[in-house]
């Protein structure tokens, strides 16, 4: 320590490290304040900021606190600054974890960046109020000659990139970037500037098949060639939803316990669930399974064309195509099922609900349940199954009754 007068010190750490400090008393505590690196600062620089600093201590103020809050202050001045795209970017990469998929995150970006980002994307978030997030949702979109406000023409995507607008203020909020109520909150704020959504635009159902039509169809599908035909009879047979099924491995399926675990990641709900399978379910698998040499090197049950990726979507959209059935959607038969369940059977709400695995929306009545009700799932299942293929079974008796007269003949 080298000593240039009244507290000033230039302190040096072998080899080559040297550093401006100043020391001091206040309220009766030793202070030992950094003015800067040397030789960066020199001695003229260093004898100033010590003069600064005493001149403040002389004040009764203490200039390691002055400089401190000086810091913090340009640092949230900096924050502050942040533009709502820097935000949502930010808010994108703390969610991504909790997201399922590279997807969502992938939905997020391209929808903020076509119709937020040209917009609002360049202001600082602390500057966003109701009048530009209503600029951004009756923005025109549309062709030349046939404009439309977004929330009217895309009353979906609009209400996407609302709520989208919402949690990154919210995140912004939380963080201290913004103050004041959220503008793009919905209830209590732009439900009163905007139409509903069932006012705006009707819900489109998946296409679903009459239930009284399954066994047909059923027969049909049978009868239809490769793989994407089993993977369609398998999401028929479990009520599955056709990600889950796609996405399958052999790793989930428990043939000998004739069980399907989904495991959480998987599930639009987030959450692991079981699926009974039926003997035919488990008859669909039998044929592909590893024990058949049919596994690809991903494990997936319905593996696709590339080296580990599973069956396409748009296989089972094409195989409908193939069967003039163009009207349905994979998806539909989960409705199909649905119908059947509440009209033919006395099976209880709770428990065809949990065949689907959808969420139970009660708050006390999810806190409570515990179970997944797997043995009444399963006499559903198989019930189902019986259904589906009610018409195979029957053509399959006549074909025996008929074979057995011909013998007696």
């Amino acid at each position: 320590m080298h000593c240039d007068g009244a507290g000033l010190y230039l302190r040096v750490a072998p080899p080559s490290a040297a550093s401006w400090v100043l020391r001091y008393m206040l309220d009766g505590k030793a202070r030992t304040m950094g003015l800067g690196p040397f030789p960066e600062i020199d001695l003229k620089e260093a004898r100033t900021r010590a003069l600064e600093a005493r001149r403040l201590k002389a004040d009764g103020i203490d200039p390691i606190e002055t400089r401190n809050a000086a810091k913090l202050a340009q640092r949230r001045a900096a924050t502050k600054a942040m533009t709502f795209k820097e935000c949502a970017e930010a808010y994108i990469a703390s969610q991504r974890d909790g997201w399922r998929n590279d997807k969502h995150a992938a939905q997020w970006d391209s929808t903020l960046k076509a119709y937020a980002y040209p917009i609002i994307g360049g202001l600082p978030v602390a500057a966003i109020d109701t009048a530009l997030v209503m600029q951004v949702l009756e923005q025109e979109v549309g062709a030349a000659n046939n404009r439309q406000r977004l929330w009217s023409a895309k009353n979906e995507t609009a209400s996407r990139v609302r709520g989208r607008i919402e949690c990154v203020l919210g995140w912004a909020a939380a963080r201290q970037l913004r103050s004041g109520d959220n503008p793009a909150r919905w209830k209590g704020h732009l439900a009163h500037q905007l139409p509903a959504r069932s006012k705006v635009s009707k819900v489109k159902h998946h296409p679903a098949l009459p239930y009284v039509d399954m066994p047909t169809f059923f027969a049909a599908l049978r009868d239809q060639p490769g793989l994407a035909a089993k993977a369609l009879e398998f999401a028929i047979l479990t009520a599955a939803r056709t990600g889950e099924v796609l996405g399958a491995r052999w790793g989930e399926i428990d043939i000998a316990n004739k069980v399907w675990i989904v495991p959480a990641e998987r599930m639009k709900s987030g959450r692991e669930h079981r699926v009974p399978l039926s003997d035919r379910a488990i008859a669909v698998l039998k044929p592909l399974s590893p024990e058949e040499g049919a596994i690809d090197s991903e494990g997936y049950v319905f593996p696709g064309a590339k080296t580990g990726k599973p069956l396409s979507n748009m296989s089972m959209l094409k195989l409908l195509e193939r069967m003039k059935r163009s009207d349905l959607t994979a998806h539909g038969f989960r409705s199909t099922f649905r119908d059947w369940t509440a009209e033919q059977t006395s099976t209880p709400r709770d428990v065809a609900e949990m065949a689907l695995a959808h969420v139970v929306s009660n708050a006390v009545e999810a806190a409570y349940r515990r179970g997944d009700m797997l043995a009444k799932r399963i006499e559903l299942m198989d019930s189902w199954s019986a259904y589906c293929a009610s018409k195979l079974d029957l053509e399959a008796s006549d074909s025996s009754d008929s074979s057995d007269i011909s013998e007696a003949g």
